[in-house]
């Protein structure tokens, strides 16, 4: 019963990109761009461990934050676990969604800096975790920034948009976006 309410979440929540021959409730990883934080990049003096160094989360960025999370609750999706990156828009994106225990993640980590965000090996990394999770029930939440999504999807979410996606034969497929609320 679970699977099947997975499975209608899923298919009712996102805007399918194309048909999946025979979905099922496993695999499933939410790429999710931190909400709402004016600007680009990060001040000269950043320091991950010092938000007052960084740029954080607007008003409008804590509300659409809160706002993700009352969304996922309310499709009752089934939650596998939240990780974020380590900056605090990212981190206090996924802490104000209140889906579950946020578990920071250096891979998810900027790489607004990197001059091939493709080759880096922490997309190497985020895309083993996504492959390793393809037979695990519940969605993956995967909270950081537009450019590591762009380099693992090709797509450049606006704040607070999800790409839904699983592995398929070794490749990521794009299976729907979320709105950005």
């Amino acid at each position: 019963m679970r699977k099947f309410i997975l499975l209608l979440v899923i298919a009712l929540t996102f805007q399918t990109t194309k048909k999946v021959a025979k979905p099922d409730s496993k695999g499933y990883v939410l790429l999710l761009r931190h909400a709402v934080a004016p600007g680009t990049g990060d001040p000269a003096n950043f320091s991950i461990g010092d938000c007052s160094t960084q740029r954080n989360l607007s008003e409008e960025g804590i509300e659409q934050a809160r706002k993700i999370g009352n969304w996922l609750k309310a499709k009752q999706v089934l939650i596998h676990k939240i990780e974020s990156s380590r900056w605090c828009r990212a981190a206090d994106t996924a802490k104000l969604m209140n889906i579950g225990k946020v578990i920071e993640n250096s891979n998810l980590d900027s790489l607004f800096q990197d001059d091939d965000p493709e080759s880096d090996k922490r997309t190497t990394a985020t895309l083993a975790q996504i492959k390793k999770h393809r037979k695990t029930a519940g969605l993956l939440v995967l909270v950081f920034h537009q450019v590591n999504i762009t380099a693992l999807t090709g797509i450049a979410p606006a704040s607070g948009e999800g790409i839904l996606v699983r592995a398929k034969k070794g490749k990521i497929e794009v299976v729907g976006r979320s709105p950005a609320l």
